[in-house]
């Protein structure tokens, strides 16, 4: 059932010797400690210092994925997929404050994107879910809860599509694209095809203009009224150009035309659904009112006057509802 709810050179060059010294042997340290920076998917299961340390799960294909692990080791493990085209950053006000109640937060950066290697294949929804499986059964993570945040959403939903919810005890989809974006004739809600060329020429372009214009009504700040910050603004804008253009340019296809409706039917676990309704990005009708008739224990959370970018704008409310629901 749904619910809404002065010194000299001599001096100079001394001590540039001992910090040049000092930082040799600290990245030797490092290096001794992460080996070669990653871990083999053979060690899948293995939930070492070594693998914690590293930061790095390296995929069949070579591709390293990063991740970040915040809170309690041994906390209840929450796994956070991040929307296009950021990173795992995009989530650290809910990674820092579900890490302060005692949860392990686990961050993950989609090839392509942020830290992570940038392929010229395996950018597909598929892999992206296949990838984050790599991830979850290395770290041995158990009655794990996945929140995806826009095209994080679609992730996780393929993810438990393809994987099951076998290490998944709930699921948090916020202002997800799921079940699907596109205009279909099966989807007459969506957007129609026209939508998503013109970010695929805008991405070609100028992407580092893109991003800036993008900004705008990802964080609402077209609408009367809103406060503007130029901060989240230039940090969107950096976040995006981590992200690789041939990572950037293929996801656009994977977001909008995926079908994750049968994917949604297999999330047999409670599943909170949040979406503001002026979301200017994935109109809420398309997307979280149909996602919740798909579901088959979904939560419905609208957030009125709600943009895209709730876990900014919104991020006092959206910490709130996670730690109730995840608790």
């Amino acid at each position: 059932m749904t619910k809404e709810i002065s010194k000299t050179e001599e001096e100079v060059g001394s001590r540039r010797k001992v910090l040049f010294g000092s930082a040799a042997v600290a990245a030797g340290s490092v290096l001794a400690m992460t080996g070669s920076g990653g871990v083999s998917a053979s060690d899948r299961g293995d939930d070492s210092d070594k693998s914690r340390t590293a930061s790095m799960v390296t995929m069949p294909d070579g591709t390293q994925i990063y991740y970040k692990d915040w809170g309690n080791r041994h906390g209840r493990p929450v796994v956070f997929s991040h929307g296009w085209p950021l990173s795992s950053d995009a989530f650290e006000d809910q990674m820092m404050f579900l890490g302060s109640k005692g949860f392990r937060c686990i961050g993950v950066d989609r090839r392509g994107h942020g830290r992570s290697s940038q392929p010229w294949d395996g950018n597909t929804m598929d892999q992206y879910a296949d990838d984050l499986a790599v991830v979850v059964n290395t770290l041995n993570l158990t009655g794990a809860s996945f929140v995806g945040h826009s095209t994080g959403g679609g992730e996780v939903a393929r993810y438990i599509g393809r994987h099951g919810t076998g290490r998944v005890a709930k699921a948090v989809l916020v202002a997800s694209v799921t079940p699907q974006m596109l205009q279909t004739s099966s989807n007459p809600g969506g957007l129609p095809i026209s939508v998503f060329d013109g970010i695929r020429s805008a991405v070609q372009a100028d992407r580092a203009q893109f991003w800036l214009d993008l900004a705008v009504p990802f964080f609402g700040t077209n609408r009367p009224g809103a406060k503007y910050s130029q901060g989240r603004v230039d940090t969107f804008q950096l976040l995006g150009l981590q992200c690789g253009l041939r990572g950037a340019y293929e996801c656009i296809k994977q977001f909008s035309e995926t079908d994750f409706s049968q994917d949604l039917r297999k999330m047999t676990i409670p599943t909170m659904v949040i979406h503001g309704d002026d979301d200017q990005i994935v109109p809420i009708g398309a997307a979280a009112r149909a996602a919740v008739r798909l579901l088959p224990q979904p939560t419905l959370n609208i957030y009125a006057g709600g943009c895209h970018g709730l876990p900014q704008v919104f991020k006092d409310r959206l910490n709130a509802d996670l730690l109730a629901f995840l608790s």
